[in-house]
């Protein structure tokens, strides 16, 4: 497979853990936050997170950069249902698509939260509720290749654990 997509819910350290990833790969590669590509204020009321303009960005970004030269991926986000893959495959040009889900304890979650959203209390109660609603559409996807916690673990390990398992060492 030539994409890694790190998926988990909000706060669980997927850019973490893709720029962990991006340090350890030797080749030609790309790292995309899909959370940035997404940010148009207000979203379509049809459209509420986006997803379809990330799906357009992410075709083109991933043209791009393979013009230029990446032969990998490396995508941080949030893939919801199963039969989204195929259009994530496709938007990348890609091979394949090895899915690892980032989990952490609930402490941790709350901490790296309130610590982002310090200046932001009504962010911060959203995504304090999103946690738990996430989390339970993640664990009935039933997607992932491989689910990790990252409470306790430092990415550089995350890392290596997921080069591993996605057959990238």
């Amino acid at each position: 497979m030539d994409s890694i997509f790190v998926n988990g819910t909000v706060g669980v350290g997927k850019s973490t853990l893709a720029d962990a990833l991006s340090a350890a790969e030797r080749g030609s590669h790309a790292v995309i936050d899909l959370d940035a590509i997404r940010k148009l204020r207000p979203a379509p009321s049809a459209d509420r997170f986006n997803h379809e303009l990330e799906l357009l960005n992410l075709k083109s970004l991933a043209e791009n950069y393979r013009a230029a030269g990446a032969k990998r991926f490396i995508v941080a986000g949030v893939i919801e249902e199963k039969a989204e893959l195929p259009r994530y495959i496709d938007a990348l040009g890609s091979e394949g698509l090895f899915v690892c889900r980032l989990v952490a304890r609930s402490d941790v979650l709350k901490a790296r939260l309130r610590s982002r959203h310090r200046e932001d209390p009504e962010g911060l109660i959203w995504h304090l509720n999103r946690v738990g609603t996430l989390t339970d559409i993640l664990e009935a996807a039933g997607i992932d290749d491989l689910v990790i916690d990252s409470s306790d673990i430092p990415p550089a390990e995350l890392a290596a654990a997921v080069r591993r398992a996605a057959g990238w060492d």
